[in-house]
């Protein structure tokens, strides 16, 4: 499989874009590759890359985009940051990725017994973590089941997965509130915007459309 193009780029449409994502995330959980010369990719992108889709996700080492959609160099942009929430920095970067470089999907990809969802279930408080935990917060609050105090901790998984489902709805909810730029390229079908669970028990990602 050779690395993008612009003209290959060109051809790109969000939904193709996620379906190649389906794709590879299938290619993954049955532990197939498609067969890419990786040397050989970096001397075809090392003038240029023509990637298809940004994808935020958190820093866990688990859950790698490149590996976890099985693309190659060049194919996208990939933003990590503990909790896969957004702020300036990255939306600057993911308009930078949309408007300039010409990707035509963006993904906010959660994950599983999430360590930073389950920082902000227990409201831990350490340096800096704290107020990166504190982004998190809202979607904590917005799960509003169960009511007893004593199941709303990161000891109750089904708790603190269902607080990373709200935390990628949030996220992208920031997404069109804040950027314009991308929001109005959603508007006009330049590109998707989709969120998606990583399940860290078996590889499969569920995308929410």
């Amino acid at each position: 499989m050779k690395a993008h193009t612009r003209e290959s780029q060109a051809t790109m449409t969000p939904q193709k874009s996620l379906q190649f994502l389906k794709e590879g995330n299938q290619r993954f959980q049955n532990n197939l590759k498609a067969n890419r010369n990786l040397l050989e990719q970096v001397n075809d992108t090392s003038d240029g890359q023509f990637p298809f889709a940004t994808i935020l996700s958190c820093i866990d080492s688990r859950v790698s985009a490149e590996l976890v959609f099985d693309q190659g160099l060049g194919d996208i942009f990939s933003v990590r940051i503990a909790g896969n929430f957004v702020n300036e920095d990255i939306l600057g970067s993911m308009e930078f990725a949309c408007k300039l470089a010409g990707t035509k999907l963006i993904v906010v990809l959660g994950h599983t017994a999430c360590g930073a969802v389950k920082g902000a279930c227990d409201g831990a408080k350490m340096g800096n973590l704290t107020k990166l935990i504190e982004k998190i917060t809202p979607a904590v609050n917005a799960v509003k089941e169960p009511k007893d105090a004593s199941e709303r901790n990161s000891k109750n998984s089904e708790f603190v997965d269902e607080v990373a489902k709200i935390n990628v709805q949030l996220t992208i909810d920031r997404i069109h509130a804040e950027s314009p730029i991308l929001a109005e390229m959603e508007n006009n079908g330049e590109i998707k915007i989709v969120g998606a669970m990583y399940d860290i028990n078996t590889g499969a990602v569920t995308f929410f459309e």
